[in-house]
């Protein structure tokens, strides 16, 4: 949570407290195809706003892969908190954690902070997505068959890689960071 700075305080919790605070949210909130997200097991956050109070977050897990991440990171926006459970991430606004943006980028796979472009960088197996001060910015069309790695960031763009089918090979893109449009990749038809 270095790169940015947030507003709130959150704690990942081993077990359910004894004494939960009034307030617990689920996330994600019932989203068709995701009844039985709970089952697959969850994270625990209790999380202390700036304002608003305590609140117990429990964000469903995506999935059991210990490969994919689960963590808390701090956002561009102060407020904003992006807790990801098993490669689901979830943007939640901690003063009004009664709503909560479950990103469509399922499964995330690596986070980068870009704090000089005031960006939080999440990629997937295709794509990559960008969250700045107003939340979810963009994400980028496919930039691979399967599997991608970002690299650095430099003069406003993001360098990686993404694997190409028909050659075998992984090829370089490149990612405007303003716009999220990208030259190169590895995904052609």
């Amino acid at each position: 949570m270095t790169a940015f700075l947030p507003t709130w305080q959150a704690e990942i919790l081993t077990t359910t407290p004894l004494i939960a605070p009034a307030r617990h949210f689920v996330y994600p909130m019932r989203v068709p195809g995701e009844e039985d997200a709970l089952e697959r097991g969850a994270l625990q956050l209790l999380v202390r706003p700036a304002t608003g109070g305590t609140f117990l977050a429990t964000c469903a897990l995506g999935f059991k892969d210990k490969s994919l991440p689960t963590g808390l990171h701090a956002c561009p926006a102060s407020n904003d908190m992006l807790a990801i459970a098993g490669g689901y991430a979830y943007l939640v606004d901690t003063t009004t954690p009664e709503t909560c943006l479950h990103l469509p980028l399922r499964p995330v796979t690596q986070v980068l902070a870009a704090p000089e472009e005031n960006l939080l960088l999440l990629a997937g197996f295709h794509t990559v997505a960008a969250i700045g001060t107003t939340g979810l910015l963009w994400q980028t069309a496919k930039l691979t068959w399967e599997g991608l790695t970002l690299g650095e960031i430099r003069d406003g763009h993001l360098h990686g890689q993404g694997w190409n089918m028909p050659t075998d090979r992984e090829l370089p893109f490149t990612v405007d960071l303003r716009t999220g449009h990208h030259t190169g990749g590895g995904f052609s038809r």
